[in-house]
């Protein structure tokens, strides 16, 4: 199935879709190739270890965060950038309140159609 976002995405028009455990989303843009998300997290969220066939790329924009990808633990803060392999395990934990524009390539089919409990808590 084709499936493409509206050309400009104007955020202060969109509610926050509510992912519960203190995370929040809006899709920035997507088409079958690739997803733009912005993740808004509160102070403590867990994104829970997880994995998924696609390609990850997460530029900080706002606060600090753990990750851990592979076993390799990291602090990142704003202006920093992760890249996750595909199938790699990893999660992250928000140490200070924050915002992260995670895209993806594929598009995250699961995100689209409200599949999965939270954020991180999917295996694919």
């Amino acid at each position: 199935m084709e499936r493409v976002s509206q050309k400009y995405v104007i955020t202060k028009n969109m509610d926050w879709e509510e992912l519960g455990g203190g995370v929040s989303r809006k899709f920035l843009g997507y088409d079958n190739q690739i997803m733009m998300v912005k993740v808004k997290f509160d102070k403590g969220a867990l994104g829970a270890p997880h994995q998924h066939f696609h390609t990850q790329a997460t530029f900080v924009v706002a606060g600090k965060f753990e990750f851990e990808i592979d076993g390799v633990k990291q602090i990142v803060e704003a202006g920093d950038g992760v890249y996750i392999e595909p199938n790699l395990l990893h999660s992250a934990v928000c140490l200070e309140e924050g915002m992260l524009i995670d895209t993806f390539s594929p598009v995250r089919e699961d995100f689209l159609t409200g599949g999965g409990v939270s954020y991180f808590g999917d295996k694919d």
